[in-house]
């Protein structure tokens, strides 16, 4: 099932579409809600409950439109629901201990440093190539007003970096 097709029947098809929405969008989704959230297990748990938000609300999603868009909304919403239990559960538990992955201890300090819509963002324009218009779609404000919060998320990332790497050769 083609993209097109897939944004038309969405809203009435059966688990057929559901099912095309996970092979298309799963790994992306994965990708983007990591980068959002910096933890690879509440990323997982939050494509899930994108999908089944999606197929909860498939009613409310208008054939033809841009699905893609609507999912990454979707995954947004539920990385920033992530990230509030995460802050619940930082005041009752110890925080949980970090697996090792790809993204090395001063990128991920640095990524942290930014807000979660700031690393959605970067990570949408660097790794997905999304253009402005699309992120429109997803985060609900203009092209010229994400152009401009790229911008700034990026050299706040670039701050943060140069000032990891500074401290790294003052100890060295």
């Amino acid at each position: 099932m083609d993209e097109q097709e897939l944004s038309r029947r969405f809203p009435e098809g059966g688990e057929e579409c559901l099912t095309a929405a996970v092979a298309r969008y799963g790994q992306p989704l994965l990708r983007y809600c990591h980068h959002v959230l910096c933890d690879y297990h509440e990323a997982q748990d939050a494509v899930q409950n994108t999908f089944l938000r999606a197929w909860d609300r498939r009613a409310q999603f208008q054939a033809g439109s841009n699905l893609s868009a609507w999912l990454y909304k979707l995954a947004y919403h539920a990385c920033v629901d992530g990230l509030r239990a995460r802050r619940r559960q930082l005041f009752a538990s110890p925080p949980p201990e970090r697996g090792t992955d790809y993204i090395g201890p001063e990128l991920r300090a640095a990524l942290e440093g930014l807000s979660p819509q700031e690393r959605g963002l970067v990570f949408s324009r660097v790794m997905e190539g999304m253009c402005y218009e699309e992120l429109s779609e997803v985060y609900g404000a203009s092209p010229a007003a994400l152009r401009k919060r790229y911008e700034r998320a990026k050299k706040k990332l670039a701050r943060s970096l140069a000032g990891a790497k500074a401290g790294k050769e003052e100890a060295s």
